[in-house]
């Protein structure tokens, strides 16, 4: 994918190629990041007791005009890494090299005129703008704290901005709570391009609105990419919307990245058994083929990462530890996150067992059973494992074979991306 095409010319159309950005140049490097968060007893005389390890050591690349999509359950640490990686965190440890330069420990204003390059969106639409600003003054803010242009000029831009995210220039004066959410989410958009970053990270910045907003939103941000060159960070736990949008995916668990391989790749073929239980959650706009799927109910809740379980963070939800290999490796063990095809990688001590057996995993029990857990779903067509309640469909300004996201299984069903929302 180059700076003028959509990444969902390679990740997002039927049988398309994926694109792995290998032949990029990196813009983003994390290496062995660490954010922990220091728990103190007492209130006069202080005492640290522990720490929150909401990252704890992981490493991943981001190359120019690339999307990575990094999900997860809610509470493993996707939101804490998007932030540290915009220094809204210094990290505990590990390095953030950002376009060949180590910012893990930029302070001051060396820190704010890189912040230029990479801005974030925020998930929640609602609670991320002043109520006490107008939409305009919003998006205007970065453009004056950096001393861009004149007056005159930041006020042009700012229409100009809220014209490029689909917004009526004049509603500009307006405040937030005469927005709907969708515009909401836009004019944050809007905010995080005032300054023509190369970055973007955006954190579950849909999670919040419908579906037929949802589908306007990503493809908005498709076609930004496109036109601007953009780079994404793109935080979610929607499988399916990160599977159109991203380039490659990486699956993170308790702070630590389980799972990181090419998106369709990832779909297809998942190698570690926590994603292969997020897949099995991804509903199937198919009656027939839903009504034989069956989900991988993982037992308990995702451990406290104050004191998170030895070895393998998994391994005490893990279905498959029972059925394949030695359980008490899983506990003792910490797996590393190894390459087992190219492009492809997986922290799991099991993972080929995984790949070549997967017959070994059928069962006639029911996922939500006391039994155990259920097998991968069950199906002759390994793509209907992927598929998404969006429809991708053809649209005449992008190029030939590449399609928008709509909301639904028929094209009627969705509202046109370009047509702004009514206030």
């Amino acid at each position: 994918m180059t700076g003028t095409t959509s990444p969902a010319s390679a990740a997002g159309t039927a049988g398309s190629a994926p694109h792995d950005g290998t032949d990029r140049e990196p813009l983003l490097e994390v290496r062995d990041l660490r954010m922990y968060f220091p728990i103190y007893e007492g209130l006069i005389r202080q005492r640290h007791i522990g720490d929150v390890r909401a990252v704890d050591g992981i490493s991943f690349t981001i190359h120019r005009g690339e999307t990575l999509g990094l999900v997860g359950e809610s509470g493993c640490g996707k939101s804490t890494t998007g932030r540290t990686v915009v220094r809204l965190y210094k990290p505990t440890d590990g390095q953030i090299l950002f376009d060949g330069e180590d910012i893990s420990g930029v302070e001051g204003k060396p820190l704010r005129q890189l912040r230029r390059r990479f801005q974030m969106i925020f998930q929640d639409p609602y609670a991320s703008l002043d109520p006490r600003m107008t939409a305009g003054q919003t998006v205007a803010e970065p453009l004056d704290v950096h001393g861009v242009g004149s007056k005159a000029e930041r006020g042009e831009r700012v229409r100009e901005l809220l014209a490029t995210v689909g917004l009526n220039p004049d509603y500009g004066v307006r405040y937030p709570h005469e927005f709907s959410g969708g515009q909401r989410q836009r004019i944050g958009v809007a905010r995080a391009l005032a300054l023509d970053p190369d970055l973007i990270v955006a954190d579950e910045p849909i999670s919040a609105l419908d579906v037929s907003i949802q589908a306007q939103v990503i493809n908005l941000l498709e076609r930004l990419q496109g036109r601007l060159g953009l780079t994404y960070l793109f935080i979610a736990h929607d499988l399916s919307v990160v599977r159109h949008i991203s380039d490659r995916i990486a699956v993170m668990y308790l702070g630590r990245i389980v799972e990181l391989a090419a998106s369709r790749e990832l779909n297809m073929r998942p190698l570690h058994p926590y994603s292969v239980a997020l897949l099995s959650a991804v509903p199937i706009p198919d009656p027939k083929v839903e009504r034989r799927r069956r989900r991988i109910i993982l037992r308990g809740d995702v451990p406290s990462p104050i004191s998170p379980p030895s070895g393998c963070h998994f391994h005490t939800r893990c279905w498959l530890r029972e059925r394949l290999g030695n359980p008490e490796r899983c506990s003792a063990e910490v797996p590393l996150l190894r390459a087992l095809s190219t492009g492809h990688e997986v922290a799991c001590h099991f993972a080929e067992e995984v790949d070549g057996s997967r017959e070994q995993l059928q069962s006639t029990g029911r996922g939500d059973a006391p039994t155990g857990p259920a097998p991968v779903p069950e199906t002759a067509d390994p793509s209907l494992l992927v598929r998404s309640p969006y429809v991708a469909t053809p649209a005449a300004d992008k190029d030939p074979g590449m399609g928008e996201l709509v909301a639904g299984t028929e094209p009627g069903l969705g509202v046109p991306p370009s047509k702004p929302e009514s206030p």
